[in-house]
């Protein structure tokens, strides 16, 4: 487990960034065909994300629940040309997933939410924590005194984070 750091700290990066959430519901839990591949593809995904690092754009993730992730990403490209890669491992799950659920859509749901988040237009802080969300996958800022104090967000969005 990562020790956490003891005092607050955001995250900077420069430029541009998208956050991906991404999730599967199981609405018929006795269908273990339809949903154990899903289930099992979105780790093998995650490894070879991970493995490519910055090069293909991916920042870092997040699991939020058993079958809930946020992902950060470099740029919405980036994560397109993942997704629509013959390449790499989602493609062909995406296709078997909907060649798998035809005609029973409602045994497994699947979602995705995609934000484009501008050059600095976010704001997060962490204390006392490991490397999480933002912060796993970009620079790690302490807060320092001059901002420690300040406790309501629109003030720490307003401000630079130098």
């Amino acid at each position: 487990m990562a020790r956490p750091f003891n005092g607050q700290f955001t995250a900077r990066i420069e430029g541009d960034f998208v956050v991906f959430l991404i999730g599967m519901r199981i609405n018929k839990p006795w269908k273990i065909g339809q949903w154990w591949p899903v289930f099992r593809a979105m780790p093998k995904m995650v490894a070879e994300l991970e493995a490519a690092g910055s090069a293909a754009g991916f920042l870092g993730h997040t699991p939020l629940r058993l079958a809930v992730m946020v992902q950060y990403w470099r740029s919405f490209e980036q994560l397109e040309a993942y997704a629509r890669s013959r390449d790499h491992l989602h493609w062909p799950a995406w296709t078997e997933f909907n060649r798998r659920v035809r005609g029973c859509r409602d045994d497994v749901g699947i979602w995705h939410e995609t934000y484009r988040i501008r050059s600095g237009e976010y704001e997060c802080i962490y204390s006392g924590m490991p490397p999480f969300g933002l912060s796993s996958g970009t620079e790690i800022v302490p807060l320092g005194k001059a901002r420690e104090g300040q406790s309501a967000a629109r003030d720490r969005l307003a401000g630079s984070l130098d």
